[in-house]
């Protein structure tokens, strides 16, 4: 029997390995891309890996568009948008899960609505109120929108979270004298850490990857990594080289940073699963 299982093991752990490679195939492919000499990304047949390592699709790269100040644009609207949404996101959750209304079902039903509406179908009016409010081409217009549109993510992870702490937490809060605020910050956000983690980690990368409201909402002065990696490909030229360089020093800090916060992740994941 054990060595049955032992078998059993093996084989998984082969299997999960090849579906890794499969799945890490095109990432693969376009670190090798990075570091080949511009004629052979393009070249028939394909070459996986490069005949001489070259970085200059690296220096195709800064010198065709001011890189560091697009990656520092999609830094900072990536990481306050995402502050902001996960801060009021929290607090609105709270209030609507332990506010024990009627209301407050229907409340949640919105914000399932409103993760559900999609962002090419308010991009338009979107613009319009930019740019009538004469924000265009600005980060903070692109904070305000990011943290707009993703706040419902963060309300329904957090929702999972609430609903697995007893409100009897919150009642002997009250009975020694905190108030709402101070339960709030000083109690359920130190039980709710795991959540907190998760819903920060995932609406920094959709506020990180966005392209769609950042093309519209930027030309110049505030735009980001992934509108600048954009402008390789064109109707009448195709650059492959510097886009697969940029797209692999843009995808760098994602893939760190879900290396690094992979155990808040799955703890975060597998907290919001369980209710008392």
């Amino acid at each position: 029997m054990e060595k049955k299982r032992s078998i059993q093991s093996k084989l998984l752990i082969i299997l999960a390995i090849v579906c890794a490679v499969v799945w890490l195939f095109p990432y693969l492919y376009l670190i090798s891309s990075s570091f080949k000499p511009g004629a052979e990304v393009v070249s028939i047949p394909a070459r996986f890996f490069p005949t001489v390592l070259s970085v200059e699709n690296f220096t195709g790269l800064f010198e065709r568009m001011p890189a560091f100040h697009y990656i520092l644009n999609s830094f900072l609207v990536a990481v306050c948008s995402t502050l902001i949404a996960v801060i009021l996101g929290a607090l609105s959750s709270y209030a609507i899960q332990r506010s024990g209304a009627k209301i407050a079902t229907f409340l949640i039903i919105v914000v399932l609505c409103l993760k559900m509406i999609p962002t090419s179908s308010i991009a338009v009016p979107i613009y319009e109120l930019i740019t009538n409010l004469g924000l265009y081409d600005t980060r903070v217009a692109l904070i305000i929108v990011y943290a707009a549109i993703n706040m419902p993510f963060v309300m329904w992870v957090m929702l999972g979270f609430y609903e697995g702490i007893p409100t009897s937490i919150d009642e002997a809060a009250c009975m020694d004298g905190a108030s709402s605020l101070q339960t709030f910050i000083r109690i359920i956000l130190p039980i709710c850490t795991p959540g907190l983690a998760t819903a920060f980690v995932f609406t920094l990368f959709l506020s990180w990857n966005e392209f769609l409201l950042s093309l519209l909402l930027t030309s110049t002065e505030a735009k980001t990594f992934t509108v600048g990696l954009s402008e390789f490909l064109s109707a009448y030229s195709m650059d492959l080289g510097p886009m697969c360089a940029g797209a692999l020093i843009f995808s760098l800090p994602v893939m760190v940073l879900s290396i690094v916060a992979q155990r808040f992740i799955v703890q975060g994941i597998t907290a919001g699963s369980v209710k008392s």
